[in-house]
C-alpha cells in the first residue's frame, strides 16, 4: 500500500483549498486534488418571505442576497438552470393553508406538513427529471448524446484518456479507477431543497405573553407573587417584540449511485464523440434508474433586528446568508454522508480553514484522516489516524458579512498570517494536508 507523499507543494496546495488525495495517474501515479462533495441548491418558495403587501420591498432584498450569496466552498457546484420553483405549481393544497396550521403549533399536524412537502418536492424532482440530468451533467453530455471524462478529471485527477480507452473496450467490471471515481464523487452528490420566510416577533412574542398573563392570574393567589409573574410576562414580551425571525427548512436528497446503476450505464448508455449510437443516446433519455434519495431535513431559525443603525439591504442580506449556512452545518452534523472533509494546513499549532460558518464550538471533535490508495484494490479509502478537538478561544469567525475586515479569532485577536480554527491534540501522526471529520 503506498502513502501520500507529503511535501512543501501538498501544503502549498493545501493553502489554496485543495487537498492531498490518493488517485491513479497513468494506473499508478497518485496526484494532489480535494475531492469535494458536490451540490445543487434549490429554493422551494411558498409564498413571499414577508408576508405583507408593505413588505415588497424586504422581499426584493432577501430573494437578492438568496440568489447571490456565496456558493458553499466546501462543495462542488452541480447546479442545473433552475434555482427555484413554486410550491403551487406542485402541490393540490396551498401554502397559506399549510402555513396557517404550521403557525398554529399542534404537533400532530407536523408529520402532515412535513409529508406535503415532501410531495411537492418529490414531485419537481421527478417532472424536471433531476437526477438523469445531475448525471448527464457529471459526464458533460453533448447535444449528439455522447460523454465525456472532463468532469471527472477535474474533481477527482483521474486520467479522464485511460478511462475512456477502457470504457470503449466495454470491459466493465474490475475497472477500478471508473469505480472508485462513482463512490468517491457521483455518489456524493446531493440536492438540498431551501424553504425560507420571515415571520414578525411581535404577534408570537404578545401570545406568549397573553398566556403567560392569564395563566399567572388563574393559578397565583398571592397578590404580589402574580404582580412579579406578570411584571415578567411583560419584561420578555418587549425583549422579543422587535424584528423578524427567519426560518429555514432544509430538504436533503442524495443521487443514487451503486455498481449495478454504474454497470448499467455505461455498458447500455455510454458512448464518446466517435461513436454516437441513437439507440444509445434514446436509452439515456428515457431510462428510469436514476433517482434521487431523501436523506432528512433540518431546521433553523435566527433573530433579525431592523433598525439598529444598519441599513435594512445589509441585515437581512447578512441574515439571510447566515440562517442558510446554519442549516447546512445543521445537516453535516445530522447525517453522515453529508459532512464534508477539510484540510489541515499546518501542524504547529494545529490549523484548518473550519470556523464559525461550520457551526464549529469549543472542544468539538474531529478524526484525523489520511486518504490512501490500496494498490490490490485499485481504491481510495480514508485511515483515521488521530482525533483533535477545537480550542475554545481560537475559532475563526468567517461567518457572511458584506464589508470585508481583518480575520478575528473569537477572543479578538487578529489572525492576519493563517485564516482558520486552531485545534489540540492529534498526536505525532497528524501532519499538513491530512484531513479532519466532525465526530457526531
Amino acid at each position: 500500500m503506498k502513502i501520500f507523499n507529503r511535501n512543501l507543494l501538498l501544503i502549498a496546495l493545501a493553502m489554496l483549498a485543495t487537498l492531498p488525495v490518493r488517485a491513479q495517474e497513468e494506473a499508478e501515479k497518485p496526484e494532489t486534488v480535494y475531492r469535494r462533495s458536490s451540490l445543487y441548491p434549490i429554493l422551494l418558495e411558498t409564498k413571499p418571505v414577508f408576508s405583507d403587501q408593505s413588505e415588497a420591498e424586504l422581499n426584493a432584498i432577501v430573494m437578492k442576497a438568496y440568489d447571490e450569496a456565496p456558493f458553499p466552498e466546501k462543495y462542488n457546484d452541480h447546479r442545473l438552470s433552475e434555482v427555484s420553483f413554486k410550491f403551487k405549481d406542485y402541490s393540490s393544497i396551498s401554502a397559506e393553508e399549510l402555513q396557517k396550521e404550521e403557525d398554529s403549533g399542534k404537533k400532530k399536524n407536523g408529520r402532515k406538513i412535513d409529508q406535503k412537502y415532501l410531495e411537492a418536492i418529490n414531485k419537481y424532482l421527478e417532472e424536471k427529471d433531476v437526477a438523469r440530468r445531475m448525471v448527464a451533467k457529471w459526464f458533460n453530455r453533448k447535444d449528439d448524446g455522447s460523454f465525456d471524462m472532463s468532469m471527472i478529471h477535474d474533481r477527482g485527477a483521474y486520467n479522464a484518456s485511460a478511462m475512456e480507452v477502457q470504457l470503449a473496450s466495454g470491459s466493465i467490471r474490475g475497472m477500478a479507477a471508473i469505480k472508485d471515481a462513482g463512490e468517491e464523487l457521483i455518489k456524493n452528490t446531493f440536492v438540498v431543497v431551501n424553504r425560507m420566510r420571515f415571520v414578525k416577533n411581535e404577534p408570537i412574542a404578545r401570545a406568549t405573553r397573553d398566556v403567560a398573563i392569564e395563566i399567572a392570574k388563574n393559578t397565583i393567589d398571592n397578590q404580589l407573587a402574580q404582580m412579579a409573574a406578570i411584571k415578567t410576562a411583560e419584561i420578555a414580551y418587549n425583549a422579543a417584540k422587535d424584528g423578524y425571525s427567519v426560518w429555514n427548512v432544509a430538504y436533503l436528497y442524495q443521487l443514487e449511485w451503486n455498481d449495478e446503476i454504474a454497470d448499467k450505464f455505461y455498458m447500455d448508455m455510454w458512448m464518446d464523440s466517435t461513436s454516437i449510437d441513437p439507440e444509445r443516446k434514446a436509452l439515456f433519455e428515457n431510462t428510469d434508474i436514476f433517482k434521487l434519495n431523501y436523506v432528512g431535513f433540518q431546521k433553523a431559525k435566527s433573530l433579525v433586528l431592523l433598525g439598529i443603525g444598519k441599513k435594512p439591504e445589509e441585515i437581512l442580506t447578512v441574515a439571510t446568508v447566515r440562517n442558510i449556512d446554519r442549516v447546512y452545518v445543521k445537516l453535516q452534523k445530522e447525517y453522515d454522508v453529508f459532512k464534508t472533509k477539510t484540510p489541515i494546513l499546518s501542524t504547529d499549532p494545529i490549523i484548518a480553514k473550519i470556523g464559525m460558518k461550520e457551526g464549529v464550538e469549543g472542544g468539538d471533535k474531529f478524526d484525523v484522516l489520511e486518504m490512501v490508495w490500496d494498490e490490490k484494490t485499485g481504491l481510495t479509502r480514508y485511515d483515521k489516524v488521530g482525533s483533535v478537538k477545537v480550542k475554545k478561544k481560537d475559532i475563526w469567525d468567517n461567518r457572511y458579512v458584506l464589508d470585508v475586515d481583518d480575520t478575528k479569532l473569537e477572543n479578538g485577536d487578529e489572525e492576519k498570517e493563517i485564516k482558520g480554527t486552531k485545534f489540540k491534540g492529534g498526536g505525532r501522526k497528524v501532519m499538513a494536508g491530512m484531513l479532519l471529520r466532525q465526530v457526531k
